[in-house]
C-alpha cells in the first residue's frame, strides 16, 4: 500500500507539476481530458485529468479541477524530511521562489533544521533536515 498526495489546481496543473519536476526530478506523465474523452468540449481538452510525478522515492499526483483556486491551503501541508542538508536547502529555496516563506530554515529546539513555506501555487510545504 502507498499513500500519495493528490493536488488540485485551477487549470494550471501542468505548470505546477512541471515546476515540481524541475525541483525534485523524476518522470512526469500527463493525461489531458482530450487524450481520453472524444466528447470533451474544445475549451476543456487541454485540462489535466491526471498528472503523476514519480521522483523515484515518492509520487505526487495532480489534476485541474473547476472548484480549485490558488488560495493558500490551510488544512494540510506536504512535508519533506531527510538528512542531505544541501539538497533540502536547495528544495526549500526552489519551492519558495515566487512563494512566501512562513518560517525560514533554522535550527529548532528539537535539534533539526526546520522551515515552512507556501509555494506560488498556494501549496504549503514543510522541510525538516534531520540532525541524525
Amino acid at each position: 500500500m502507498n499513500l500519495e498526495a493528490y493536488l488540485f489546481f485551477p487549470s494550471n496543473a501542468e505548470e505546477a507539476m512541471t515546476f515540481y519536476r524541475d525541483i525534485f526530478g523524476g518522470d512526469l506523465s500527463i493525461t489531458r481530458r482530450g487524450d481520453v474523452d472524444p466528447t470533451a468540449p474544445e475549451d476543456e481538452k487541454h485540462l489535466v485529468i491526471n498528472a503523476a510525478l514519480d521522483s523515484g522515492t515518492f509520487t505526487l499526483r495532480a489534476s485541474d479541477r473547476s472548484d480549485a483556486t490558488n488560495d493558500v491551503q490551510t488544512r494540510i501541508e506536504l512535508t519533506i524530511i531527510g538528512t542531505d542538508e544541501g539538497d533540502l536547502r536547495r528544495i526549500f529555496d526552489a519551492l519558495s521562489d515566487g512563494g512566501t516563506v512562513k518560517a525560514p530554515l533554522e535550527k529548532m529546539f528539537w535539534g533539526d533544521i526546520f522551515g515552512g513555506l507556501i509555494d506560488r501555487f498556494g501549496i504549503g510545504w514543510q522541510v525538516n533536515i534531520s540532525a541524525s
